[in-house]
């Protein structure tokens, strides 16, 4: 992948938590900790995220996590235990890839198989057609089908927050989402956007 590749990332929230994210920026799993939020988070990923740290780096759980894409695995299994109808994806400006110690994950970072490489270079490491595809899955190849659903989930790993400046919009899945939005946070650009939610 090729930095020209990338016109935004992904930040997948609930929509209860805009206002403070407007507010406070998207902040890193342990500085989410001190404030009241609505966890869309995994408990067993969480788990295994706990435990990395990035190589040269930091503990995983110290930096906020950014998506290249958004309509990945993670996006479809929250939205399949939950809906999708109190979810937003915020549009993050590209600038963070040149923040210092921002670190790029090949895949989700928690995998044992994840390279990490400093940004912007490492995005050389991702695979542009693999990340950006529309479906992971692979019929009838067990093994292809979760290996592409781990690198599906590329990650920009941004030490401790991304300022609220860097967020450019937000997407939702439908109309109601975009009301609910609105009525939170009034003054963020706002586009529907069915296919990014896998409707």
């Amino acid at each position: 992948m090729r930095r020209e590749d990338l016109t935004e990332l992904h930040f997948i929230t609930s929509i209860a938590n805009v206002p403070s994210i407007l507010q406070h920026g998207i902040l890193s799993h342990r500085r989410a900790a001190s404030l009241a939020h609505e966890t869309i988070a995994m408990p067993e990923i969480q788990d295994r995220r706990r435990r990395k740290t990035v190589p040269g780096g930091r503990p995983l759980h110290e930096y906020a996590n950014l998506y290249v894409n958004g309509r990945n695995k993670m996006m479809y299994k929250v939205k399949m235990s939950r809906g999708d109808t109190g979810l937003a994806i915020l549009r993050v400006d590209v600038m963070v890839l040149n923040l210092p110690g921002v670190v790029l994950a090949t895949e989700n970072a928690s995998s044992d198989y994840v390279r990490f490489a400093r940004s912007p270079e490492g995005l050389g490491l991702i695979d542009k057609a693999t990340v950006l595809a529309s479906s992971w899955t692979h019929a009838n190849d067990q093994v292809a089908e979760w290996r592409h659903g781990s690198a599906i989930c590329a990650e920009v790993l941004v030490p401790d927050r991304v300022q609220p400046d860097h967020i450019q919009g937000a997407y939702v899945s439908c109309s109601q989402a975009r009301s609910a939005l609105e009525a939170v946070a009034p003054g963020i650009e706002i586009h529907v956007n069915a296919r990014l939610f896998f409707r």
